[in-house]
């Protein structure tokens, strides 16, 4: 169930910062688990596209996530990746690929001297901003 705002703990923030910035010049992507709004896992994936304007999750990375968050009563709350040079706002591809309703899409600029982070909900291809909360 998706809410208005998404709780990220600062630690979790900034290890999501460091692994965007870590693949730059590509586009690096992960997944943020947790409960009732509130992150509390992140998993860093590889970006098998390898590529500055688009990103796929690895299948069997995402596979071993889904499994832990299964494990651990996570569930998966939002999936980030990386704009290097665009803005913190979904592509076209982005929004054709958001597979996950329940989940907010989280898009890190770092088009910019400080990144720029803003958290989306997208279904059937309509795009509205959740706020993004840092505990």
């Amino acid at each position: 169930m998706l809410t208005d705002f998404l709780i990220i703990p600062q630690l979790i923030f900034d290890e999501m910062l460091g692994h965007c910035k870590a693949g730059c010049p590509n586009e690096a992507c992960g997944i943020l688990a947790g409960r009732n709004g509130k992150v509390s896992k992140i998993y860093k994936m590889a970006n098998i596209e390898n590529s500055p304007v688009t990103y796929m999750l690895d299948s069997k990375e995402q596979f071993k996530a889904m499994k832990d968050m299964r494990d651990n009563n996570l569930s998966m709350l939002a999936i980030f990746h990386s704009h290097p040079s665009s803005a913190a706002y979904p592509s076209a591809k982005d929004v054709s690929l958001a597979f996950y309703e329940d989940a907010v899409y989280i898009i890190v600029s770092l088009m910019e001297k400080e990144p720029v982070v803003k958290g989306f909900s997208i279904r059937e291809g309509n795009i509205e901003e959740i706020e993004i909360v840092l505990k």
